[in-house]
C-alpha cells in the first residue's frame, strides 16, 4: 500500500473517532446542562433524537443524489464540518446565553450532518482501498470507532473531575482537535474512486432489488440492538438493578464500549466467516438481553449488560461487508442506504423502549403488579422497555441466519447492480 493510502485511512480512522465523539459528547453532559442552564430531561433526549434524526436525513439524501456530490471533495469536507459543529456546540452559552439550548441544536445539527455524511462515505472509502481481506479492514474501522467510544467516555470522565462541570466547552473544543487533524491529513491526498449510479432514476430501479432491502433490515435490527443496550444500560443498572450510578456509568457504558472494541478487534485480526459470526452474535446478545432482564442477581445482569457489547459488535459492520459482498459495484449508494437502515434502527428502537418503560411505570395495573413481585413500578418498567428491546437481537437471530445461506449459495444479486435489473 501506497503512502497515499496509508494516510487515507489514517483520516478514515481519525474521521471515525470523531463520530464517536458526536454519538457520545451530549449524553455525557446530559447532567452538566441540566444543572447548568435547567434543561429539562425531555429536550436533553431531543438532543439524541435531533443527532440521529440528521444523520438519517443525510444518509437518504445520498441514497438518492449521490451522483450529484464531488465524492472525493465532500469526503475530506467531512472531519472539517464535525469540527466547526463542536466549536459552535462549545460556544452555544456565549453565542445565545438568553437561549443555550437552541445553540447546542445548531451545533448538533452540524456535527450530526458530518457524523452522517461519514457513515456514508467513510466506509466505501476503506473499501475501495486495495486490500487482501476486506472483510478485516472494514471490522478494523468500526474498531477504531469502539475504542474511540471508551476513549471518550475515560477522558470526558477524567476532565470534568478535574477541571469542573463549568469548564465543559473546553472539553468539546479538545474534541474538535481530533477532525481538524484528519482534515488536515486529507490535505493532498488522494481518495479512492467509489461508483455512484448516473441518475436519480437508477437508484430508485436499484432499490426493487429484495436481496438489498434484507441487508438493510439486518442492519436495522443490529444497530437497534446495540444502541438500545448502549443508551439504556447505565440508568437500567443503576434504577432497575440498585446498582450505585459510578458503577452503572463504568459499567454501563464504558464496559459495553470495551466489550464492542474487543469483538471487532479480534474479527479485524483473526476473523472470517461474517455470515457465522453474525448468526451467533445476535443469539448470544438476546441471551445476554433475557439474562440482565430476568436473572434477579446485580451483578450477573451487570455481566450481561457488559457482554452484549462483544455479541453486537459486529452487527453494523458485518451487515455492510455482507451488502457490499453481495453488491460489489454498489459503490456509495449501497453504503448510504445501508447507513439509513442503521441509523433508523438506533432511532426507533431506543425511543421505543423509553416509550414502553414510562407507560408501565405509570400504569395503575403495573403498580400493583410491581408491588406484589417486590419492586418499584419504575423497576418493572425498565424491565419491560428492555424486554421489548430484546425483540431486536431476537429478530437479527431470523435474518442473520437467513443472511448465511444466501451467502453460502451463489450471489445472484450481484448482477443487478446500477442497471435497475430485478433480481431472479
Amino acid at each position: 500500500m501506497d503512502k497515499t493510502y496509508r494516510r487515507v485511512k489514517f483520516s478514515c480512522y481519525m474521521t471515525n473517532t470523531t463520530m464517536s465523539v458526536v454519538a457520545m459528547l451530549s449524553p455525557l453532559l446530559f447532567l452538566t446542562f441540566r444543572s447548568l442552564y435547567g434543561i429539562s430531561y425531555s429536550l436533553l433526549g431531543t438532543l439524541v433524537l435531533i443527532n440521529f434524526c440528521t444523520q438519517l436525513g443525510v444518509d437518504l439524501v445520498f441514497s438518492f443524489f449521490s451522483h450529484k456530490f464531488n465524492i472525493p471533495l465532500t469526503v475530506k469536507a467531512t472531519p472539517m464540518i464535525a469540527a466547526v459543529g463542536l466549536v459552535v456546540f462549545a460556544l452555544a452559552p456565549v453565542m445565545f446565553p438568553n437561549a443555550v439550548y437552541l445553540g447546542l441544536v445548531i451545533g448538533t445539527v452540524i456535527f450530526s450532518a458530518s457524523s452522517g455524511l461519514a457513515e456514508v462515505l467513510i466506509s466505501p472509502v476503506i473499501a475501495a482501498i486495495p486490500s487482501e481481506n476486506p472483510d478485516r479492514e472494514m471490522s478494523k474501522l468500526h474498531a477504531v470507532y469502539a475504542w474511540g467510544t471508551v476513549g471518550v467516555v475515560i477522558v470526558s470522565t477524567l476532565f470534568l473531575r478535574v477541571f469542573g462541570n463549568e469548564n465543559w466547552q473546553w472539553l468539546a473544543v479538545l474534541f474538535a482537535v481530533i477532525p481538524v487533524v484528519a482534515s488536515v491529513a486529507f490535505v493532498g491526498a488522494d481518495v479512492p474512486k467509489m461508483q455512484t449510479p448516473e441518475k436519480t432514476s437508477g437508484a430508485i430501479a436499484f432499490f426493487k432489488n429484495g436481496g438489498l432491502w434484507l441487508c438493510v433490515l439486518a442492519i436495522f435490527l443490529g444497530g437497534a440492538s446495540e444502541v438500545v443496550m448502549s443508551q439504556w444500560s447505565s440508568s437500567y443498572l443503576e434504577k432497575a438493578l440498585n446498582i450505585p450510578k459510578v458503577w452503572g456509568d463504568i459499567c454501563g457504558v464504558a464496559l459495553f464500549g470495551l466489550a464492542l472494541a474487543i469483538g471487532r478487534t479480534l474479527y479485524a485480526k483473526f476473523g472470517k466467516n461474517i455470515g457465522k459470526i453474525l448468526s451467533w452474535g445476535a443469539v448470544g446478545a438476546c441471551l445476554c438481553y433475557f439474562v440482565a432482564i430476568f436473572v434477579p442477581v446485580p451483578v450477573i445482569g451487570l455481566v450481561a449488560c457488559g457482554a452484549t457489547g462483544f455479541f453486537v459488535s459486529m452487527m453494523w459492520p458485518g451487515s455492510l461487508v455482507i451488502a457490499s459482498d453481495r453488491f460489489p459495484n454498489g459503490g456509495v449508494l449501497v453504503y448510504a442506504l445501508m447507513a439509513a437502515g442503521g441509523d433508523l434502527g438506533a432511532s426507533i428502537a431506543p425511543q421505543l423502549v423509553g416509550v414502553v418503560t414510562d407507560s408501565v411505570a405509570q400504569s395503575g395495573y403495573f403498580i400493583d403488579l410491581a408491588m406484589q413481585w417486590g419492586m418499584t413500578a419504575e423497576q418493572l418498567g425498565m424491565r419491560a422497555g428492555l424486554l421489548v428491546g430484546a425483540i431486536f437481537p431476537l429478530a437479527a437471530i431470523v435474518v442473520f441466519f437467513t443472511l448465511r445461506r444466501l451467502r453460502d449459495k451463489k450471489p445472484i444479486w450481484q448482477q443487478q447492480m446500477l442497471t435497475g435489473e430485478e433480481g431472479q
